[in-house]
């Protein structure tokens, strides 16, 4: 036997085949290089399903926000003649100025983005609320192509500045 090689002996004693020594520890390196390969393909994968769920909770911000904006709209004009925006948020759910009385919004949302309250936009001269905004300062992955009232969304820099105000 050359002294490259050896004589590998299985588990019962037999005699197993011959490794020549440049092979030896291959299994392992190949093993090693096959979790770091899995590591890798697992971290792409996470920072891949990060921004998915993160482009969900903008969409989700979009309609809640498009939500209240509505609300408060149909708020203020739901007296002829007298526009008038709430005093506060629940107002929206159960409107008492008139008898029968009306709901604006189904409920209070939560910002999708923080998890949090939205916060109220209230006008200076009246502090009645003329809109809502989220209160998370991290930057959105959105920066173009919103829908048309939103179109100043465009390159903002933290979803606390996309307000959703009613229209006038």
């Amino acid at each position: 036997m050359k002294s490259s090689e050896f004589k590998v002996q299985s588990s019962t004693g037999k005699r197993g085949r011959d490794v020549p020594l440049s092979e030896r520890g291959f299994t392992y390196i190949a093993l090693l290089v096959a979790i770091v390969i899995i590591g890798i393909s697992l971290g792409s994968a996470a920072r891949s399903w990060q921004n998915i769920s993160l482009r969900d909770k903008e969409e989700e911000l979009l309609f809640r926000g498009d939500q209240y904006r509505l609300a408060l709209e149909r708020y203020s004009h739901a007296i002829p003649g007298k526009v008038q925006y709430p005093e506060n948020l629940d107002d929206l759910l159960n409107d008492d100025r008139t008898p029968a009385g009306r709901r604006f919004l189904r409920q209070k949302f939560k910002d999708p983005i923080s998890g949090e309250d939205f916060m109220e936009i209230r006008d200076p001269a009246t502090k009645r609320i003329i809109g809502v905004n989220s209160p998370s300062e991290k930057e959105p992955l959105k920066k173009s192509n919103f829908p048309e009232p939103y179109k100043d969304f465009e390159q903002k820099g933290t979803y606390r500045e996309w307000t959703f105000k009613a229209m006038k």
